[in-house]
């Protein structure tokens, strides 16, 4: 018995000589000429997969008659999807990505034309050229979430970045400062203007972000409680610009004890800075807990150079090079995010639970605590095996 024919648009699956089945939808006429879409799968359910898929791209508005390039779905991707998915500061880094990397090795192929071997020799060229294998998988998860989002909409039957494997990250090893270092860096700091910045940092372990988004709201000095609720972001597109934002994830939002040397450190920047702002001209922002000479938020960038001079006058971890002139300079060899590794380390190193210092750090899961600062866990494992001794043998 003849199978029951296709209603008019609905499209048609049939056997071509070379065994494999083509799938073709009508668009209808586009330009004054009528469009098709096709494809060739190599079974019938495949193509018949394809069509029913087409056709309810075609429905709902999703499908055109040419299929683009990446480079133009990529800009669709950024203009309509992206926007609503992630944070303006992301949005950013992936249109810099964008511009400067995806689009010029990647964008001119047709997006149904693209294959493995295309993203394979662009991530190889991006490593030969220097690049990070961080930020080379960066890339590979933003084309990856983008062909998702194209397969979603019927533009490609699939999405090749699934069967492609990026770079592997190498394992970076985490170097805190030592407890002296720690010490000998707070000594250093006890005439900066912004010392009570570098304190909150080496005991909280704030973020860089977090810390340069505090309010004085967020910091209740009676209780010895702080909140964070939200961090300093750059916005590169449009323009260069500093502007507040939610925390990095739901558990960054946590409230945090403070050590009682803390909240001694943040009453005096407090008065400090009082003074500073009714002998300023202009403040631009009260609410900021540290802020520029003028009142407004710190860049990032800035915060960085005065970590690095901070150690210079400590002393702690800088090498000597040479300059191109010939003479001589200290270069800091510890980065700012090491002071959060510090706090981590320090608090695991006083038997303080992982669970606890998960919870100080913000992070998502628990491994991640586990895996960053298992260097640490050697001390806690004796502990514990001490503590079984004493619990099941009378050891004199």
């Amino acid at each position: 018995m003849a199978g029951k024919r296709r209603g008019a648009g609905e499209g048609t699956v049939f056997q071509i000589p070379n065994g494999r089945w083509r799938a073709e939808l009508d668009l209808g006429m586009v330009d004054g000429r009528r469009r098709r879409k096709t494809a060739i799968r190599k079974t019938q359910r495949e193509a018949q997969a394809w069509l029913a898929q087409a056709r309810e791209a075609k429905n709902t508005g999703g499908l055109v008659s040419r299929t683009p390039s990446l480079g133009e779905w990529f800009e669709c991707y950024l203009t309509e999807v992206a926007p609503n998915r992630v944070r303006a500061s992301t949005l950013s880094n992936y249109r810099r990505d964008f511009e400067r990397h995806i689009q010029p090795g990647l964008g001119g192929i047709r997006l149904d034309a693209l294959g493995p071997e295309h993203l394979i020799r662009f991530y190889n060229r991006k490593t030969a050229e220097g690049m990070s294998a961080h930020h080379v998988r960066y890339l590979h998860a933003q084309i990856r979430r983008a062909l998702k989002i194209a397969m979603k909409w019927g533009r490609v039957s699939r999405n090749v970045a699934l069967v492609v494997e990026p770079p592997e990250v190498p394992d970076h090893e985490v170097k805190p400062l030592t407890v002296a270092e720690a010490r000998r860096l707070l000594d250093a700091a006890k005439d900066d203007r912004l010392r009570a910045r570098w304190v909150l940092g080496l005991s909280l372990g704030l973020r860089q972000s977090e810390v340069l988004g505090l309010w004085w709201e967020d910091i209740d000095l009676d209780a010895a409680t702080l909140r964070v609720r939200r961090q300093l972001l750059r916005r590169r597109n449009p323009g260069d610009t500093l502007t507040f934002g939610p925390p990095k994830s739901a558990r960054s939002r946590r409230v945090l004890s403070l050590p009682a040397p803390l909240v001694t450190v943040l009453r005096d920047h407090k008065s400090t800075q009082d003074t500073e702002r009714a002998n300023a001209a202009t403040w631009a922002d009260p609410r900021l807990v540290f802020a520029s000479a003028t009142g407004g938020p710190i860049d990032h960038r800035n915060d960085t150079r005065a970590f690095k001079a901070l150690l210079v006058r400590a002393g702690v971890r800088c090498v000597e090079v040479r300059r191109p002139d010939g003479t001589t300079a200290l270069v800091p060899n510890v980065r700012l995010h090491d002071l959060r590794h510090t706090a981590a380390s320090l608090l695991l190193a006083q038997f303080v639970p992982a669970r606890v210092v998960m919870e100080v750090l913000g992070h998502s899961q628990i491994s991640i605590t586990m895996n960053t600062y298992s260097h640490v866990m050697p001390a806690q494992l004796k502990n514990a095996a001490d503590a079984m001794t004493a619990a099941l043998w009378d050891v004199e």
